[in-house]
């Protein structure tokens, strides 16, 4: 069914304009014990194809036939068989969820910054139910969480930590997410090329993934008990910024030297990560990040590398991953690469000295 709602998708993208009010999609050679799926995916993949990427345009938007309010999906399926009308609810509710978190990503960074990535949080908690604390900078030192800070103290907008926690009367399972937050991302003095720095605007991707997380799982009042961390900072450069060779704390009590400011992303997580475990104890962890390009040269643009020294959690991430077109392909954590990290002056470093690695 994934293929299903990725063809509509793009078929949709491309057509939406002239597409009627009423379209009808033919389901009559899915068997019936799996219409279901169909007809969700169905209405997953028209609701992500309606999506625009027009957040600042100033021309006057004129509505597609297929977002008014009369507008009609019909599906044709077997004699008799249900409609599924709940499950399609369901997946246009997480379609509409996706715009939100696209949004998040597009918003260009001299608008999306720490605070208005907090407060997007925020907004999200009030539309689905969920709660959202918002820590700022002062907390950020109280609190102890110095890698965030060091990231964040060359630019002119102040990190903040983001702590949501969606809690069902009786979950199943209790997860927390760590969503990297780096708003904007020049490098730092380690600077990057000027090539495609505008599209670091999106390197707050994971932060996006888990504030949709949140949303989602709340609306749909699944029985899991979340709690989602963003860290948010940007990563600019200024005569405070961090510099490479700077030892920094974290908030684990491991001192980290910088080898590159570029490697920032796994600075911030690293305070996330620590802070998640002290204050939650969840059964399940995970982070997600848009952490570093060599992931996309190793496996390119169909695939998300996954890390995780637990066989049975990364099999269920996987398997989970080729149900719903969201491919992941695992990498190794073999012991060996901690040597990698090792420095005379730190607990650790944040680059290994290995070229290859």
């Amino acid at each position: 069914p994934h293929r299903i709602a990725r063809a509509l998708r793009y078929f949709v993208l491309r057509k939406r304009e002239k597409l009627p009010a009423t379209v009808a999609v033919w389901l009559g050679h899915v068997p019936v014990a799996e219409l279901g799926a169909w007809a969700g995916a169905v209405a997953y993949g028209i609701g992500l194809g309606l999506y625009r990427h027009e957040l600042l345009k100033t021309d006057a938007r004129t509505p597609f036939p297929l977002e008014g309010e009369d507008a009609v999906v019909e599906l044709i399926h077997p004699q008799g068989a249900q409609p599924h009308l709940d499950l399609m609810a369901r997946e246009w509710q997480l379609a509409k969820v996706m715009h939100h978190t696209f949004d998040l990503v597009n918003t260009p960074s001299n608008i999306k910054t720490p605070a208005w990535l907090a407060e997007q949080a925020e907004a999200a908690g009030r539309r689905a139910g969920f709660r959202v604390q918002v820590y700022d900078e002062q907390a950020i030192r109280e609190m102890g969480l110095h890698a965030l800070m060091a990231v964040g103290q060359g630019s002119a907008y102040p990190p903040r930590f983001i702590v949501m926690e969606y809690a069902p009367a009786q979950p199943r399972k209790k997860v927390a997410l760590v969503g990297k937050g780096i708003t904007f991302d020049t490098g730092g003095l380690s600077i990057k090329p000027a090539q495609s720095m505008h599209l670091m605007k999106s390197d707050m991707g994971g932060a996006a993934a888990v504030i949709g997380t949140l949303e989602a799982a709340a609306l749909l009042r699944l029985p899991v008990h979340l709690v989602g961390i963003v860290p948010a900072a940007e990563n600019a450069v200024d005569g405070k910024s961090l510099k490479p060779g700077d030892v920094i704390r974290s908030y684990s009590g491991k001192t980290i030297e910088v080898i590159d400011t570029d490697a920032e992303g796994r600075l911030v997580l690293a305070d996330g990560l620590a802070w998640a475990v002290d204050h939650h104890q969840p059964d399940v962890l995970v982070d997600l990040a848009t952490l570093t390009g060599s992931c996309i040269r190793a496996l390119g643009t169909e695939a998300a590398g996954l890390f995780s020294p637990n066989d049975a959690l990364a099999d269920a991430l996987a398997a989970a991953g080729m149900a719903t077109g969201e491919r992941l392909w695992r990498l190794p954590l073999w012991d060996e690469y901690m040597d990698y990290l090792k420095t005379d002056v730190a607990d650790i470093n944040n680059l290994g000295d290995k070229p290859m690695a």
